[in-house]
């Protein structure tokens, strides 16, 4: 068995060995296996049955680390990505409109477009011709929308007819909770306890139950079906002209997100050569992409690869068999469902804000005495939890960087890319 996967993996020639590689697969499993706690009861407020979204984000896990695993012989485990799933129920769904499976439909045309970009190296292009700060600016303005939904959903932070918003009672037990569970999780994390983050959900959700909020359900049970999301896409309403720009968002913070991801797994890993390129990088990209396209038939939003992977790296994985073994953690869990179901908002919600606290770094990377990157930033920082969309924020951070680069003469620095999808964006405010 261990000459077999020593022959699949490569695993001594990559400077591992067999025992490693299973507790780098565990180590990462367990910093992000939060995700089957918090996606399920996002996707379930999009209308999506919250037992058949459990099920869909753990197959979807493992499918994504399975191909990973066998045909990058990576040590990068893929999941749905938190961020996306935000923008899938409360963007797509709940603030433009259409069905979960339209937005399903559009999550699977993304995938495919990701995959033939892949395919033929066009991914290169893209990301060389997109401006450094607005990439910076994207991730800043998920963070944000992070924070707000977080706070939204633990009570923090609740609707004001007069002022929009204001501060919820934080008196109360479940808006307690939700900002214990953030505090703890970065302390956790400060110490470099990597499973910080499941650890809070845990403990809160034990709080919970001894204090009579939540009932207790069991912790095993036969997986729950997939029945009601499983090819419950509508192909027809997602090429409508209005979820274009909602595939793009899908496909364009995938994108940027899966190549950092996968420049920082390397260069922890020691996989990059020394001009910095990294083997075997279109099928890691196809991978991803497949991912996304299998889960979206499952009934789960967008499936990206996650940064927790520098976990199991960091700990000596360095080949595809690391993410086997997260793949086949997450097959497991699905016989943890009725755990996953106790978990409530306020347990969770620490979570999202400590993924918001790390998305939110990037501004630390700003050259804020120039105005022309300086307003493209908050243009986008600002606009996305305020519109609630990040699809707006992503082309709004477009015509902003555009406009001030053009009206401080700076026109050399806007790419034909930048003014084409530029022009995009402003006809789609136009005509939309």
């Amino acid at each position: 068995m261990i000459m077999l996967l020593e022959k699949l993996f490569k695993i001594r020639e990559l400077g591992s060995n067999v025992r490693t590689e299973l507790i780098a697969g565990l180590t990462t499993f367990v910093t992000m296996v939060y995700i089957v706690f918090v996606n399920p009861p996002m996707l379930a407020e999009a209308g999506i049955d919250q037992g058949a979204a459990f099920a869909a984000t753990c197959i979807a896990a493992a499918i994504g680390c399975f191909i990973m695993g066998f045909w990058a012989n990576y040590p990068l485990a893929l999941a749905p990505g938190m961020g996306l799933n935000a923008f899938f129920t409360y963007g797509v769904v709940l603030g433009m409109g259409h069905t979960w499976q339209a937005a399903l439909g559009a999550v699977f045309f993304s995938g495919c477009l990701f995959l033939l970009l892949s395919l033929f190296k066009v991914r290169e292009w893209i990301i060389n011709a997109i401006p450094l700060v607005l990439k910076q600016a994207i991730a800043t303005g998920i963070g944000a929308f992070l924070a707000l939904i977080a706070l939204k959903n633990a009570g923090i932070v609740v609707a004001n007819p007069a002022t929009l918003v204001q501060l919820g009672d934080i008196t109360q037990a479940g808006p307690l909770l939700a900002i214990f569970s953030f505090f703890f999780i970065a302390a956790l994390l400060y110490r470099d306890i990597k499973s910080g983050v499941l650890l809070s959900i845990l403990v809160v959700t034990l709080i919970a139950l001894a204090l009579g909020l939540v009932q207790y359900q069991g912790l095993i049970a036969p997986p729950p079906s997939l029945a009601p999301t499983f090819l419950q896409l509508d192909f027809a309403a997602a090429l409508e002209l209005s979820m274009l720009s909602v595939i793009f968002a899908f496909l364009f913070v995938d994108l940027f997100d899966t190549s950092g991801t996968l420049v920082a797994v390397s260069q922890k890993a020691g996989i990059a050569d020394a001009q910095g390129k990294i083997p075997r990088l279109g099928r890691a990209l196809s991978a991803d992409s497949a991912a996304t396209i299998a889960g979206a038939t499952l009934g789960t939003s967008t499936t990206t690869s996650y940064i927790e992977s520098v976990a199991g790296v960091s700990v000596g994985g360095r080949t595809g068999l690391t993410a086997v073994v997260v793949g086949c953690c997450f097959l497991m869990m699905l016989f943890f469902a009725p755990l996953a179901a106790m978990v409530p908002a306020y347990a969770t919600a620490g979570a999202i804000l400590y993924v918001a606290v790390l998305m939110l770094q990037n501004l630390k990377l700003i050259d804020w005495d120039d105005m022309t990157e300086a307003v493209p930033v908050c243009t986008v920082l600002l606009m996305t939890p305020l519109t609630f969309s990040i699809a707006h924020g992503i082309s709004l951070g477009f015509i902003a960087y555009t406009a001030m680069k053009l009206l401080c003469g700076k026109r050399q620095d806007i790419s034909i890319s930048v003014w084409i999808l530029t022009l995009l964006f402003i006809l789609k405010f136009a005509l939309l």
